[in-house]
């Protein structure tokens, strides 16, 4: 797993499970794994509004969460939602440069900005096209 989102859209709850392993991931394995995943929240789940589950890979566009997911991906262009502004800001694209001790670096228009990753609200990577 390496994204998990519990959202609120218009047709209801979803429940988005991200999956990825080396090799990718093919629809066989979303398939198993949502047919697993949805024995296990019937029986053991407190979820009490119904919600659609949904297992993917994380594509072009894949959420980045752990410190790990940015470091895997230095030297792509990606897009950060921060929780509180930084320089009057909380959106930032640009390409990822570095993993400093808790904080992601990405170069926006040749300008290096730090972000904590506490402060990270939301990140994906931009897919190129």
């Amino acid at each position: 797993m390496v994204h998990l989102e519990y959202l609120r859209e218009s047709g209801g709850r979803v429940l988005r499970l991200y999956i990825d392993k080396p090799g990718g991931v093919k629809l066989d394995d979303c398939v198993r794994i949502s047919r697993e995943l949805s024995d296990i929240l019937d029986a053991r789940a407190d979820i009490e509004e119904p919600y659609r589950l949904e297992v993917s890979s994380p594509g072009a566009d894949r959420p980045l969460a752990k410190l790990g997911d940015f470091q895997r991906f230095i030297g792509s262009k990606a897009k950060i939602r921060t929780h509180n502004a930084i320089d009057g800001r909380k959106n930032f694209t640009g390409i990822l440069e570095a993993v400093v001790n808790q904080s992601v670096q990405i170069d926006i228009d040749g300008r290096a900005v730090e972000i904590a990753v506490a402060n990270i609200s939301r990140a994906r990577l931009v897919a190129e096209t």
